[in-house]
């Protein structure tokens, strides 16, 4: 209802719709959207929080790579169940190897002992531990320190909000795209609307998608029962799913609730040991395995029908052979994808007669291919091809679903579709911390008028300076504790969460001790302060120099440290900004007429 007591409009009623739907839970997703954000180069973190990983300059020919890597894993495991190399890539600048014993699932999701080496060398690489950019990654979805079915809920409704606040906010704002092309500075509260509407109009359709992917990933989970109709569990959909894609028979009997519980099991053990390759792994923390064209999916055991001889050669007994040479065999997967590169390749049971090897590339085909990998499988000892690419079929649904969250996760995409993205998503959360300010830019003079702050406008207020401010301070913090711990600490990775929080909620206390401007000043001061030297701090622990990398054309060092920079820029930016400006103009109190008279005649 509004003042005059008439009827609100579809816009009036809109708008108060948006303004609360965004308010409520607006720090949250101000947090959700910038650590998501952040996480689209999660790899990129998680290398450079590992100095040691720095000094691994790989060769440039992939084969000169794969050697290296044999030779390290004849002389360290030649009687292996399986060995797994994952090459060094443009997020990656280590060999990640990954050895099974003879009784192990070669193609189990986890397992196996994981080992780092230098790709030139050959030398085992010893990292510190750390939770990397995955921390950030699974903060924004699982939040932290709570039970995670309870906070992918929390999660979930935020997003909701988020999808109801985009949808509401485009039906309030009749002159949208007008508005976006209109900008006017130092007007106060018009000039925080406007830069609000731009940062929306901008990268709406992100906006739109990223939310939608959101809910589509946590399908399962807040609208279950269409698949729980059909299917048992979420990983026998998933399976049937890829199954359809493959064009092949749904497996049966699945061991789902054998593997989830084993994967819940091994979670901590998966985050400490975590590498450069996460993009390749996202999704399986989330339920989901990779499949390749062969149509093996990852974590498949004893299930689906075998490929054609793969059930007969595993049967016949094993007999010590020399394993083939795998040059030609990667000179013709790299033939084979001109356009891509080999990613990943697994050896199973290693120098025996019955050995396989299995090539993967490293990206799939299109954001429409969601884990589908491109793979040619070899006999291990003579190298003849057993099992080549199969056409892939792929529904409007399916399509449509592997398209947004692809997207969305940002899993297999080149480097210049991840900046955009990366770019779409700091606008993002540019547009959540304008409508917050906004918030209380509008109701700052009514705020003068009656001369003091109330508690909920102070209270906003705060948790703006902690949120918007306050949170990238936190993660730099972490960044900090990532150097500063010793390295051979035991749960040191806890220690750098541990600060993370401690340093947030520093902020939190610090911005309601502090007038609200000197508070932001100050904290602006502070941030600028830490990602300048982020940089140095890289070059003094081990870690290699923002020059030497650039020279070495090790780009996930370098870009870190570049954004860094970026980003100190921006915070000194803010603070001259708002340092020039000269806040609300304060309003005179009503005086009496008596004392006004008293002042009159004095002045007399």
């Amino acid at each position: 209802m509004r003042v005059d007591g008439k009827a609100e409009g579809p816009r009036q009623s809109m708008s108060w719709l948006h303004t609360w739907s965004s308010l409520i839970l607006g720090w949250l997703l101000y947090a959700i959207f910038l650590t998501g954000t952040l996480s689209f180069f999660q790899s990129e973190m998680t290398v450079w929080m590992k100095p040691e990983l720095h000094q691994s300059l790989p060769p440039q020919s992939q084969v000169q790579q794969v050697q290296t890597a044999l030779n390290f894993l004849q002389h360290k495991a030649p009687d292996a169940g399986a060995w797994n190399i994952n090459l060094p890539s443009s997020r990656q600048t280590t060999t990640e190897l990954n050895v099974r014993g003879a009784n192990e699932d070669p193609r189990a999701r986890r397992g196996g002992e994981r080992i780092t080496i230098d790709s030139s060398t050959g030398e085992e690489i010893k990292a510190r531990e750390t939770r990397g950019g995955g921390f950030l990654y699974r903060f924004h979805f699982e939040l932290y320190g709570m039970p995670r079915i309870w906070a992918r809920w929390i999660v979930g409704i935020a997003t909701l909000m988020m999808f109801v606040a985009i949808i509401s906010g485009v039906i309030t704002h009749k002159k949208i795209f007008k508005d976006f092309f209109t900008f006017r500075a130092g007007k106060g509260q018009r000039s925080w609307l406007d830069a609000h509407n731009a940062t929306a109009v901008l990268a709406l359709p992100f906006h739109i998608m990223i939310t939608f992917s959101g809910l589509l990933l946590l399908m399962y989970m807040l609208m279950p029962w269409g698949i729980s109709s059909v299917y048992p569990d979420r990983i026998q959909f998933l399976q049937a799913q890829r199954a359809e894609m493959l064009g092949e028979k749904p497996p049966e009997n699945q061991e789902g609730d054998g593997r989830e519980g084993r994967s819940e099991q091994s979670q901590n053990q998966g985050n400490r040991n975590m590498v450069a390759g996460q993009d390749r792994s996202q999704s399986m923390s989330r339920g989901e395995g990779s499949v390749s064209q062969s149509g093996q999916q990852r974590g498949e055991r004893r299930n689906g029908a075998p490929r054609d001889g793969a059930r007969e050669r595993r049967d016949l007994p094993t007999q010590t052979a020399a394993l083939t040479d795998i040059t030609p065999l990667m000179l013709y997967a790299q033939k084979q994808w001109p356009d891509n590169t080999v990613g990943t390749i697994s050896i199973i049971r290693p120098n025996t007669t019955n050995s396989e090897i299995e090539i993967k590339a490293l990206y799939a085909e299109s954001v429409l291919h969601r884990n589908v990998l491109p793979t040619l499988i070899f006999n291990g000892v003579t190298g003849e091809l057993v099992s080549d690419a199969k056409p892939v079929y792929i529904s409007v649904p399916t399509g449509i679903y592997n398209a947004v969250t692809v997207l969305h996760e940002g899993r297999g995409l080149d480097l210049g579709l991840r900046w955009l993205l990366f770019i779409s998503g700091v606008v993002g959360t540019l547009m959540v911390a304008t409508g917050l300010i906004l918030w209380c830019v509008k109701r700052a003079p009514q705020q003068e008028k009656q001369g003091f702050k109330s508690f909920g406008f102070r209270l906003v207020e705060n948790l703006n300076i902690a949120a918007i401010i306050g949170l990238p301070i936190a993660i730099a913090s972490y960044f900090y504790a990532n150097r500063l711990i010793p390295a051979q600490l035991e749960n040191r990775s806890d220690l750098e969460i541990k600060t993370f929080f401690w340093i947030w909620l520093f902020t939190l206390i610090y911005a309601a001790l502090r007038p609200a401007r000197q508070a932001w000043l100050e904290l602006l001061t502070l941030a600028a302060l830490m990602y300048l030297c982020i940089p140095v701090l890289n070059a003094l622990t081990d870690g290699r120099a923002l020059w030497s990398s650039i020279y070495h054309e090790q780009w996930m060092v370098a870009s870190f440290d570049l954004v860094c920079l970026f980003l100190a820029i921006l915070f000194i930016f803010s603070f001259f900004k708002l340092k020039k400006h000269k806040g609300t103009v304060k309003v005179k109190k009503h005086i009496q007429p008596k004392r006004a008279l008293a002042e009159a005649v004095e002045e007399a």
